[in-house]
């Protein structure tokens, strides 16, 4: 089953804008027959969390209670907890084991994700691999995509931007189609 790491911020609230379009995402993952895979946590994990469990979706979540102990456990929409020691193998195990991420707003927590699936996605190819879709959603991410671009060979082009999660997964749908995981 193709599953779908979706990156976000865990200080998204309910009721906002971004909350509402997190779980819309969410939503939209399942109804393909998709998972989703997310730290499991609160805030746009929790969000995407419950717009795929609100469609009967298989939602994952991977933990790491010993970095952050005053969070009592994944979100009640998780339906498989994975629990990690570290923050650099939460990061892995979502990166690895899921088909394609999808990057919201976030902070600085988001950004490492990013990093970690732009830089396994650029590796890809070294392996005989191809990269699995990265797609980074608001001018945030274009703008701090677009100084490292400027800044580093980074493999323009592996991370693409949109303004909407719904285009995300539009994005990552035709990246997944293109690479024959997906049939028509």
């Amino acid at each position: 089953m193709t599953t779908i790491a979706v990156f976000g911020s865990s200080a998204t609230e309910r009721g906002t804008p971004e909350w509402r379009e997190a779980e819309s995402l969410g939503r939209e993952i399942a109804n393909r027959g998709w998972s989703v895979a997310t730290g499991g946590y609160g805030g746009t994990m929790e969000a995407v969390s419950a717009g795929a469990a609100a469609m009967g979706g298989r939602v994952v979540g991977v933990t790491a209670p010993s970095i952050f102990p005053e969070r009592t456990g994944a979100n009640v929409h998780v339906g498989h907890e994975v629990v990690e020691t570290t923050i650099s193998l939460r990061i892995a195990r979502l990166v690895e084991s899921t088909d394609g991420a999808i990057v919201l707003p976030g902070s600085i927590g988001t950004f490492a994700e990013l990093a970690v699936a732009w830089n396994a996605a650029f590796v890809a190819p070294f392996r005989g691999d191809s990269p699995k879709p990265v797609v980074a959603v608001g001018p945030v991410w274009e703008s701090i995509i677009a100084t490292i671009h400027e800044l580093l060979p980074t493999g323009e082009g592996i991370v693409r931007v949109v303004p909407t999660a719904s285009l995300a997964l539009a994005e990552v749908v035709a990246m997944i189609r293109g690479s024959g995981g997906e049939p028509e």
